[in-house]
């Protein structure tokens, strides 16, 4: 099991766009489609301190610049990301609503584009 307590120092606001700003392409769409899906639901004043907790532990994970599969390596190095990411969701996701899916969404076209939208439709 993924130990989420462990990278909760790692996430901070700041940290995470710059990641995703300098990563978005990189990483892919579900990659970053699932990290905002988390982000957004961090944002959210109803959820509770502990799925906060989850939240954080899998955002500080993705912007932890040491990893398991560095992120540097084509294809593969984002797939831990991902394992963590959707660990996460996985944990969290009764508190994913259609709002957060939508914001995600929006900021997907304005960072990509016109995207296929096959690569989140079965997300969530």
């Amino acid at each position: 099991m993924f130990d989420y307590e462990k990278h909760k120092k790692h996430y901070s606001e700041a940290k995470f766009w710059d990641k995703v700003l300098k990563f978005a392409k990189k990483a892919g769409i579900k990659v970053v489609y699932n990290a905002l899906l988390l982000f957004y639901t961090l944002q959210k004043p109803d959820v509770p301190p502990h799925v906060k907790g989850i939240i954080i532990g899998a955002l500080g994970y993705f912007i932890f610049p040491v990893d398991i599969v560095p992120d540097i390596v084509p294809v593969v190095g984002y797939a831990d990301d991902l394992s963590a990411l959707l660990g996460a969701l996985g944990l969290t996701a009764l508190h994913i609503d259609s709002t957060t899916k939508d914001m995600a969404k929006q900021k997907l076209r304005d960072w990509f584009g016109d995207y296929d939208q096959s690569e989140v439709e079965n997300d969530n």
